[in-house]
């Protein structure tokens, strides 16, 4: 009997720490507009979802994610704000809502958000 309390203790251990192994892998994802006004105010490592909007012409590691409610705007006076992604993997599609992990850095005209890690969530048909 006393093996079986302490295998079920154990057990129990296992399935906490499990549990919360996960939950913090998964952290809550910021949207564009909840640091692009002050990213010197974001450290370490975030989590941002936005929207694939464009890549950079002079530099194709770089592309740029607007907030998901940019989606909704639809006349051509949006002032939609642009945080530009620097990503050494697969660049998404125009149109891929990403999550993307890294941390802002900071460049003599802005910040840029180094990424680590880039999911593709789903694809928004924008842009044609």
């Amino acid at each position: 009997m006393k093996k079986s309390a302490i295998a079920a203790v154990a057990l129990a251990v296992v399935a906490i720490i499990g549990f919360v192994a996960l939950t913090m892998g998964d952290a809550k994802a910021l949207n564009v507009n909840d640091v692009g006004n002050d990213p010197a105010s974001f450290k370490g490592t975030i989590t941002i979802t936005g929207i694939m909007g464009g890549i950079s012409q002079q530099d194709p590691s770089i592309f740029g994610i607007m907030d998901i409610k940019e989606l909704q705007c639809k006349t051509q006076n949006c002032n939609k704000l642009f945080i530009p992604i620097k990503y050494q993997g697969q660049s998404p599609k125009i149109g891929d809502e990403v999550k993307v992990t890294g941390s802002f850095t900071r460049l003599p005209d802005g910040f840029l958000f180094a990424a680590q890690q880039v999911k593709v969530v789903r694809n928004h048909k924008i842009g044609g």
